[in-house]
């Protein structure tokens, strides 16, 4: 934490820095990889298939981006909770928690079983496809309780410092995944391992078969991070009672609404996005299905970092320690922008061959390939502006990242996209370039902001349980 004597030296500092980001990165990664792998092994099932799993995939940021934010609210609670020495409210704010779990995870449940039917039409799939994607969404998200779990006792983990916890879930839900994958959704089938013949047996369920796979594996998961977090001795909410208590919920929803907000407006953002693009066809639409899978895995290190990045900000306002936040702020973009200059290189390289992973298509593999290199050039920017955007989160200063992530993702992507499909006819590249410009609009404004300090003046006014 930001105020051991171990963070007091720039080595220090970075030392945790890095403990507690690369538990974070492994876990992104390892979902990444499990999304690799999904890609792939329903990509020999046929285009058509990749086309209706990839169809409702932006669906997937919409809810799990909420979730998610409820979770930041916890984060910047807990972690300044921690940072001036109050561990009994931090406690007491796991308890809400839980309260946030149950609830959110009923309500999306009742939310995504009833709109299944109609998601795969709102994203403009192909009529033929529309039962397959609708079957496969209504069981992908059925167990929503145990997701709801996963996210937001993972953060509330995080905030305490503990990243290993969830990674080590992340860990067991990819495995377990990848296993019932394989069952699931191939047939029996005869293979062969070292020249010896072997029957493996195979339910034959196609994407049905992925979608329960990963159902499955999420149930498993949100089960054993209830388990760990109450057995943790530190963040754990047993005895505490978890019946809604203003006095700590309404900061965190303070923090969480408009973290909420931006989230679902922008992943709504990304619905409407994905909808121009299925548009243009089914080329269009696998090429960027794969290609996002593809990009995915280069981000892993921008939010690894922002999660430490949240979680040591909100300790810093906790502690009162100003001189401490800007020697954080300072190092973590330095190192943030290394991280993201090899990620990026390394997309820009090896594009064509990350796209043949999951296609045959030299159409598909071509058209992806030139979009990735083209965002493999703006990702240091991309991820300098999202380390900003993790240590005002955990500051609790959340309005700021909503106004300028709505504005880039409605009066940028979406409105540039728009003008470039439907009045000059353009495709998939204009769309991505519309992307990059967001991305890049968002670098400047957060630079321009951080060290402009308005936010410097407002946040040491105040003691942290006022933020």
């Amino acid at each position: 934490m930001i105020k051991d004597k171990k963070t007091k030296t720039r080595w220090g500092l970075a030392g945790t820095i890095i403990a507690l980001a690369w538990p974070t990165m492994i876990e992104e990664l390892m979902q990444t990889a499990v999304q690799y792998i999904d890609t792939a092994m329903v990509g020999t099932l046929g285009t058509d298939a990749v086309a209706a799993v990839g169809s409702t995939a932006t669906i997937n940021w919409l809810i799990l981006t909420t979730l998610s934010a409820l979770g930041v609210g916890f984060l910047s609670f807990i972690s300044r909770s921690f940072g001036a020495g109050q561990d009994e409210i931090a406690r007491k704010a796991s308890a809400q928690a839980v309260f946030a779990v149950l609830v959110s995870g009923v309500a999306f449940t009742i939310l995504t079983t009833t709109l299944s039917p109609f998601v795969p039409v709102w994203m403009q799939v192909d009529e033929r496809l529309c039962d397959m994607a609708s079957r496969y969404f209504l069981i992908l998200y059925a167990p929503m309780i145990p997701r709801a779990a996963i996210i937001i006792f993972g953060t509330v983990l995080r905030s305490a410092g503990d990243s290993k916890t969830p990674m080590r879930v992340g860990v067991l839900v990819n495995l377990i995944n990848v296993i019932l994958n394989f069952l699931l959704i191939y047939p029996t089938r005869a293979v062969s391992l070292f020249s010896v013949k072997l029957t493996l047996f195979g339910a034959g369920m196609g994407i049905e078969g992925a979608a329960l796979a990963s159902a499955a594996a999420f149930t498993v998961g949100g089960i054993c991070m209830t388990v760990l977090i109450y057995r943790h001795p530190k963040i754990s909410p047993k005895g505490y009672s978890i019946k809604p208590d203003v006095s700590i919920l309404s900061p965190c929803m303070k923090v969480a609404v408009p973290n909420m907000c931006q989230r679902f407006t922008t992943s709504f953002g990304y619905v409407a996005f994905a909808s121009m693009i299925n548009s243009l066809g089914e080329l269009s639409m696998a090429a960027h299905t794969i290609a996002n899978t593809v990009e995915s895995a280069f981000y892993i290190p921008g939010y690894g970092m922002q999660a430490a990045a949240a979680t040591l900000a909100g300790n810093a306002l906790g502690a009162k320690d100003r001189k401490g936040l800007k020697k954080l702020a300072r190092l973590m973009i330095i190192i943030e922008a290394a991280l993201m200059v090899v990620s990026g290189a390394l997309l820009f390289a090896f594009a064509p061959d990350m796209m043949g992973l999951f296609s045959k298509d030299t159409k598909v593999i071509r058209l992806g390939a030139i979009v990735l290199r083209m965002v493999a050039v703006s990702e240091p920017f991309y991820g300098i502006s999202i380390i900003i955007e993790g240590m005002l989160q955990g500051m609790g200063k959340t309005m700021v990242p909503f106004v300028f992530n709505i504005f880039g993702m409605w009066g940028i992507r979406i409105l540039g996209t728009f003008i470039c499909i439907e009045f000059f006819g353009l495709g998939l590249v204009a769309a991505w370039a519309c992307m990059i410009l967001h991305n890049l609009m968002l670098f400047c404004s957060f630079l321009i902001y951080w060290f402009k300090g308005k936010w410097s003046r407002q946040m040491w006014s105040k003691t942290a349980s006022e933020v």
